[in-house]
C-alpha cells in the first residue's frame, strides 16, 4: 500500500488490485474513525476525506494502514441485486464477434456469474462492475457516441455497467433495463454502490 497526500484534507491510498481495494473499503468504511467525512474506492486506489479540524493526516494514514482488509462470512454477505435485461443492444452482434462465442455466448457469460460494483464514477449511479466471465473483456468503441439512452447495460474493458441516465459514452451496448439505476427519491439513490453483487439475468426468464 503506498498513501499520497490530496490537499490538506484527503490521502489517496493505492493497492495492487480491484480486490484488494474492495477488502479494504469494506472494512475502513465500516470503521470511520471521528474526523472522517468520506471513503471512496476507485479502479486501484481509495480516496479518504477527512476534517482536519478533528483529527489529522497522520492519524487518518495510520488508520488506513492499520486496518484489516475485510474477510466475507456467510452472515454477513454482501448485498445483492437482480437486474432483468434485453440483450437487445446495436453492439451485441459486434461484441459476439469479436470474443467468438456468438450471440447466444454473450448472453451466457453475461448472465452465468455474479458481478461486483468495484467503485462509481463518470457519472451519478454509474457503477463499473468487475468479476464476471474474462472472455467478455471488449475494447471500448473507437468512436464514442455522443448519446447512450439510460439503461442501457454496456461492456468496456474488463468491466460491465449500466448507464444510470442518457450521456455521451464509448461503451460495447449489449442491451437494456428498466430498472432504475439512479433515483433521487430513493435512500441511497444509487441502485449500484460499491460491493454490491449483481445478478444479470433474460427479461424472458426473469
Amino acid at each position: 500500500m503506498r498513501i499520497l497526500d490530496v490537499g490538506e484534507s484527503a490521502i489517496l491510498a493505492e493497492f495492487e488490485d480491484q480486490g484488494t481495494v474492495l477488502a479494504h473499503f469494506r472494512a475502513l468504511d465500516d470503521s470511520r474513525p471521528p474526523g472522517v467525512r468520506e471513503v471512496t474506492p476507485a479502479a486501484r486506489t481509495i480516496l479518504v476525506r477527512f476534517d482536519h479540524g478533528a483529527t489529522s493526516r497522520d492519524r487518518v494514514a495510520k488508520w488506513v494502514r492499520t486496518t484489516e482488509p475485510a474477510a466475507v462470512v456467510a452472515e454477513d454477505a454482501p448485498e445483492e441485486v437482480r437486474i432483468a435485461v434485453r440483450y437487445d443492444g446495436p453492439d451485441l452482434e459486434d461484441v459476439a464477434e469479436l470474443t467468438g462465442l456468438g450471440v447466444d455466448g454473450v448472453v451466457e457469460a453475461h448472465t452465468g456469474t455474479p458481478w461486483t460494483v468495484a467503485f462509481c464514477g463518470f457519472a451519478p449511479g454509474f457503477g463499473y462492475l468487475t468479476g464476471g466471465a474474462p472472455e467478455l473483456h471488449v475494447p471500448r468503441r473507437a468512436t464514442p457516441r455522443t448519446s447512450v439512452p439510460a439503461g442501457t447495460v454496456a461492456l468496456g474493458g474488463e468491466f460491465t455497467g449500466i448507464y444510470p441516465r442518457s450521456s455521451p459514452g464509448g461503451w460495447q451496448l449489449i442491451g437494456t433495463t428498466d430498472e432504475p439505476i439512479w433515483d433521487a427519491g430513493r435512500t441511497p439513490p444509487a441502485l449500484l454502490r460499491p460491493g454490491v453483487v449483481v445478478r444479470f439475468a433474460p427479461v424472458s426468464t426473469y
